[in-house]
């Protein structure tokens, strides 16, 4: 990469879609934006069940902070990934260095913070879930809660991939294009 600065070409490039779209890191937005919808909308969908009652209860374990973590989480990592990709098309038109670094620094912390937030969320979900009684009412539901606990599993490795990809952008800052291939090649 030629006059490159945090891993984009010279501010003022033209903007290629489909290149865009086949890049790594677009791909993993995409696929962690269709992650987050997964997991929040199969929650808000058949998340919540009569249980002996006529009022609504989280299907895992009748813990609502189970179901409203996974929502908040969910519907969070959906706008970031379109804020996101929004930066993504937006970044090779920055011109400053600075703005560059903070925008991949977001990106990373961003990132690496939301996926620990996934496993969390993994790891609430899939225990209450194993703690849930077996009853018709949660039967029901099954599908959809299985569904949210493997889709937040793989939101956790999209993330931080994605917090990955980060830090390689981050790299062009600590080490000059110069350096990188001194770097890579010994």
């Amino acid at each position: 990469m030629e006059g490159a600065s945090f891993g984009a070409g010279r501010a003022g490039a033209g903007f290629d879609p489909i290149e865009f779209l086949k890049q790594p890191q677009t791909i993993l937005r995409i696929a962690s934006w269709v992650f987050s919808i997964v997991v929040f909308g199969s929650i808000i969908n058949e998340g919540y069940v009569n249980i002996d009652s006529p009022q609504l209860h989280c299907v895992y374990n009748r813990n609502d902070d189970a179901c409203n973590y996974a929502i908040a989480i969910g519907i969070i990592a959906f706008f970031a990934c379109v804020l996101f990709i929004i930066m993504d098309i937006n970044f090779p038109q920055i011109s400053s260095v600075k703005d560059r670094k903070r925008a991949v620094m977001l990106d990373m912390g961003f990132s690496g913070l939301w996926s620990f937030f996934w496993f969390v969320c993994f790891c609430f979900l899939a225990n209450q879930w194993q703690r849930t009684p077996k009853m018709p009412e949660v039967d029901q539901a099954a599908d959809a809660a299985r569904a949210a606990i493997a889709f937040s599993f793989f939101s956790i490795i999209s993330w931080a991939y994605l917090s990955l990809c980060a830090m390689e952008k981050f790299k062009y800052l600590a080490f000059g294009e110069e350096e990188q291939r001194v770097l890579s090649h010994p």
